[in-house]
């Protein structure tokens, strides 16, 4: 806010509309301003914006060194004005860290596709095994949403940093002819972009809060799957391991995935808080009650989860320990069943059936009941049976997945809007 105050003074000095010598004074007091952030929350409650205790002090502080500086303080702009540009002074530079957070995030799943893209894993739907697909696969498919939503995100956050500058009731009426340039100035100054005012327009930052909490739902979805495949059951990926890691606070033999639950408890919140914004477009008017005051601190609250999401995650996959033997014995446990597609796709879908139903009755494996059977025997030869319980003659498309996500990522990754 003192930066904005500093950077009016100045560019109204520019276009005269503001004394030089004065403007000066008002700048160098912003710069070392120190504000009782109590004190100003407390008097904000009864003022209702904490734009006016915030420029009663600095007035006061200017009035200091000159009286005559002090008149130009706040000059021509309003509450809004300060405290929405304020506010996406702030999330520039915390959208500007959550980019960050993201690639780090891309680039780290990027590199667990490319080293585990021929590991036989089980795919599961709906919670149960389904078929036999590599693990690099299912890494890139988590980064897939990644790859298509942070232009997304990067888009909304550049929107998101515009100045806000109208003035009384968002015609700039009191710089007469020079308001424009002055916006245009002013906007340059604090490295913003320039724009109408925005008083009652409140999509952008609406915008933003949706994009973020896409991010931490991309980051919950893979913390889902680390989490689940982290239980003994499973036993395939663990968070990596640190002293006081995961403990439990009466358990010492529990190994909790502590980075997960972070990414999770974000992405419980941030819906909510983004549904809030969704909830701030319908101010009265041109300024509103209640809807752009809360926006300050819905914002806050979701940019903070998003980055709490990303970061938890990047930790989570950067050290992610990943128990080749235990997707392979997954696989095993199934018996074959897991290549039941394949059986249905070269024998008749009633002949699958009814192997299939056998080999879980007898509690065997499948290709065991099928060398047994003689309708399966007559139909395929031995060696071709054997060869439909490899994984790897089951992959499909994968492999062309995983190549075209890692090229698109690459891509993405380094084209900041």
């Amino acid at each position: 806010m003192a930066r904005f105050e500093a950077a009016l003074a100045q560019s109204s000095a520019g276009l005269g509309i503001v004394p030089k010598r004065e403007a000066e004074v008002i700048a160098q007091v912003c710069e070392r301003a120190r504000f009782d952030a109590a004190a100003l929350a407390q008097a904000a409650r009864h003022a209702g914006t904490l734009a006016i205790p915030f420029v009663r002090e600095l007035t006061a502080q200017v009035a200091t060194l000159s009286k005559e500086a002090a008149r130009f303080v706040h000059f021509g702009a309003t509450s809004q004005d300060v405290i929405d540009s304020a506010l996406a002074m702030c999330l520039k530079a915390s959208s500007e860290r959550t980019d960050s957070l993201a690639r780090e995030l891309g680039d780290a799943a990027a590199e667990i596709a490319r080293r585990y893209r021929d590991t036989p894993s089980v795919a599961r739907t709906l919670l149960q095994p389904a078929i036999a697909v590599p693990f690099g696969w299912k890494v890139a498919m988590w980064l897939a949403p990644l790859v298509h939503s942070l232009p997304q995100y990067r888009a909304a956050a550049a929107a998101a940093g515009t100045l806000q500058f109208g003035g009384a009731g968002g015609t700039l009426a009191a710089f007469g002819d020079k308001g424009s340039a002055l916006a245009d100035a002013l906007a340059t100054r604090l490295q913003l972009q320039s724009a109408v005012t925005w008083h009652s327009a409140r999509d952008r930052f609406a915008r933003l809060g949706c994009e973020t909490a896409v991010l931490t739902g991309i980051s919950a979805k893979m913390a889902r799957d680390v989490a689940l495949s982290m239980q003994p059951e499973i036993g395939e990926l663990a968070e990596p391991a640190a002293a006081g890691r995961g403990g439990s606070s009466s358990m010492p033999h529990k190994r909790n995935p502590a980075g997960c639950l972070l990414a999770l408890e974000a992405a419980r919140r941030a819906p909510g808080l983004a549904a809030t914004l969704l909830n701030q477009m319908d101010p009265e008017h041109e300024r509103g009650l209640g809807h752009w005051q809360s926006q300050w601190l819905t914002l806050r609250e979701l940019a903070c989860a998003g980055a709490s999401a990303l970061a938890a995650m990047v930790e989570v996959l950067r050290g992610l320990q990943v128990d080749v033997q235990a997707m392979r014995a997954n696989l095993e446990r199934t018996k074959g069943l897991v290549f039941s597609e394949a059986v249905s796709l070269r024998l008749s879908r009633a002949l699958a059936d009814r192997l299939c139903e056998q080999a879980m009755r007898q509690n065997t494996h499948l290709l065991e009941v099928m060398r047994n059977d003689g309708e399966a025997k007559r139909a395929m030869p031995a060696a071709e049976m054997a060869a439909l319980f490899e994984p790897q003659h089951h992959y499909g498309a994968a492999s062309q997945m995983i190549e075209r996500v890692l090229a698109d990522w690459a891509s993405v990754r380094g084209s900041v809007v």
